[in-house]
């Protein structure tokens, strides 16, 4: 009889052992996969985080994402993982610019004066844009994100130029988010470029001397391929205080943040920290209210 018993307990707990396994196991993985979207930046659709008033949210974020290589550094890494571990850093600060109401973001990915590193780095960041952009088009597809390239690219590799081109045809209908990278940009060469586009069409007749004003001007920049092309903030990481020739015409009026935080850690917290400063300035314009 008490053998009987102790098989009957043991069956009992079996199965209620079999029957609890796939809750707890979905416990886990639903803690689990909280604990993955703590560590980044993107946590579904959650509310504006306090401190924050989605009214008052820029329309256009740009940023120089500066401190790749000492990160990679300071980690024992190679600088193409400082790269890669940027790259990552930059979608993940895009989504939750968008989630938040910002339309726009700009990033400075590469300047015209970055030609002067060493060729293994720049063949590495080369190849790094073609392989993320090729591979996050699905992505972009999926969350609707416009996505567009600016700066000279008469140097960029022609195969990096195919993704370039495919990357913008595949996502060029999209409206409600517009990533801009920079590549081979130069704030300068972006108002020479204006310059001479302005001199080519009053040379063709079809412009006056009068015709040319602010307006004017800015639709032959090469931000014309967004509705808001002068940014409201620019965050710069890594301590760097400087905007090192990116959208010089563009960031007159611009609400400038430096952080001391190495761009592949700036995290979630920091770009709060940013608009949480972003908001508490009030912006004139050259007026007083």
């Amino acid at each position: 009889m008490l053998s009987l018993l102790c098989c009957f307990m043991s069956l009992l707990s079996f199965l209620i052992h079999s029957c609890l396994r796939p809750w707890t196991q979905a416990k886990k993985s639903l803690k689990d996969e909280k604990e993955i979207d703590e560590g980044t930046y993107v946590a579904g659709e959650e509310e504006t985080p306090k401190g924050l008033l989605r009214e008052q949210m820029p329309r256009h974020v740009a940023v120089i994402m500066d401190g790749n290589r000492r990160w990679a550094e300071r980690a024992g890494l190679l600088t193409s993982q400082g790269h890669e571990a940027g790259a990552k850093r930059l979608i993940e600060f895009a989504e939750l610019c968008f989630k938040l109401g910002i339309e726009t973001v700009s990033a400075f990915a590469f300047s015209t004066e970055n030609w002067g590193r060493h060729k293994i780095e720049v063949n590495c960041l080369m190849s790094l844009f073609q392989r993320y952009l090729k591979s996050k088009i699905q992505f972009f597809q999926s969350e609707e994100i416009r996505v567009s390239v600016i700066g000279n690219l008469e140097k960029i590799p022609e195969s990096l130029l195919g993704t370039i081109k495919e990357t913008e045809e595949a996502t060029k209908r999209y409206k409600k988010k517009h990533l801009i990278l920079a590549i081979d940009y130069s704030g300068r060469f972006d108002i020479l470029h204006a310059c001479k586009s302005v001199v080519k069409k009053s040379q063709q007749g079809l412009i006056r001397e009068e015709d040319v004003d602010q307006t004017l001007f800015e639709r032959e920049l090469l931000t014309k391929c967004t509705e808001f092309p002068s940014p409201d903030l620019l965050i710069r990481t890594s301590g760097e205080q400087r905007i090192s020739n990116f959208l010089l015409w563009q960031l007159a009026y611009t609400e400038l943040f430096f952080s001391p935080v190495l761009w592949p850690d700036f995290d979630k917290d920091r770009v709060i920290e940013a608009l949480v400063s972003y908001q508490r300035r009030e912006r004139r314009f050259g007026c007083r209210i």
